[in-house]
């Protein structure tokens, strides 16, 4: 049997751009694209957190570094700047695959950049409530 499984996704990115004018999908920073294992032209899935709008689209490359999260074409009806997105790619698999696979999360900080996420700074940042903290001390 095959299944369809989560291959990757890039975790509550922010919208950076909408281009109602291109011809169609979503421009991410290469460096994202690179650490969720995202090919060029790959077919993703995008939910916005914001409004709740889920559509498929494909990926072309950004600015290494940029933090680009733009959409494109019709895709950028569906999203303002700075809204909350999940970037999903799927992979086909058996289920002995599957079983041993595991999925790559990258998630993001309010700049678009990769963070790695440090079980002791979160608790420390949230005992004091001090969320802001937490984008430049996870950075990778």
């Amino acid at each position: 049997m095959i299944r369809s499984m989560l291959k990757s996704k890039i975790h509550r990115a922010r919208v950076t751009d909408t281009n109602i004018n291109y011809e169609g999908s979503i421009t991410i920073d290469t460096r994202l694209m690179k650490a969720a294992d995202i090919l060029p032209f790959e077919q993703v899935a995008v939910v916005n957190v914001n409004n709740g709008a889920r559509f498929t689209t494909y990926v072309i490359e950004g600015k290494e570094g940029s933090g680009d999260m733009c959409l494109n074409g019709a895709a950028a009806r569906l999203a303002v700047q700075g809204d909350i997105v999940i970037v999903i790619s799927y992979a086909d698999m058996t289920t002995e695959e599957a079983l041993n696979y595991k999925p790559r999360v990258v998630h993001v900080n309010a700049r678009n950049e990769q963070i790695k996420y440090d079980r002791q700074t979160v608790q420390k940042a949230l005992e004091h409530m001090d969320i802001s903290e937490l984008d430049d001390k996870l950075r990778w």
